[in-house]
C-alpha cells in the first residue's frame, strides 16, 4: 500500500517562503514520478511541477516557474517543494501525487496520470 504524506503548509505573508514534503510509506521514491498539484476554492485542481523518478528531469507551470524548485531525497523518501515569493494567487491545497513511471525520465502532468495522492496540505497566502 503506497501512502503519501505532505506537510509543510501554513500561513505566510506575500514574498515570503514555504517548503512542502511529501514522504512516501510502504514503497521507495526510486520507482515513482511525482508531481505537485493544487486547487484553490472553487477552482479545478491544477498541475504545479513534476520530477521524474531519476529526479534529472522536471516540469514547472508557467505560473510557478522561477519560484518553486522540487527536489526529491531518496534517502528519505521524500520530494520537497520549495516555494519562494509567494504571490496570494498560490493560495490554495497542495498535493503530492506519485505513479510508477513507465521509465527513468518520464514525468507527467496530468492529474488522471497518477496512482496515488497524499491528503494535501493548506497554503495561504496573505497580502
Amino acid at each position: 500500500q503506497v501512502q503519501l504524506v505532505e506537510s509543510g503548509g501554513g500561513l505566510v505573508q506575500a514574498g515570503g517562503s514555504l517548503r512542502l514534503s511529501c514522504a512516501l510509506a510502504g514503497q521507495t521514491f526510486s520507482s515513482y514520478a511525482v508531481g505537485w498539484f493544487r486547487q484553490a476554492p472553487g477552482k479545478e485542481r491544477e498541475f504545479v511541477v513534476a520530477i521524474s523518478t531519476s529526479g534529472r528531469t522536471t516540469a514547472y507551470s508557467d505560473s510557478v516557474k522561477g519560484r518553486f524548485i522540487i527536489s526529491g531525497d531518496n534517502a528519505r523518501n521524500t520530494v520537497y517543494l520549495q516555494m519562494s515569493t509567494l504571490k496570494p494567487e498560490d493560495t490554495a491545497v497542495y498535493y503530492c501525487a506519485a505513479r510508477i513511471a513507465t521509465y527513468y525520465s518520464a514525468y507527467y502532468r496530468e492529474k488522471d496520470e497518477y496512482n496515488y495522492w497524499g491528503q494535501g496540505t493548506q497554503v495561504t497566502v496573505d497580502s
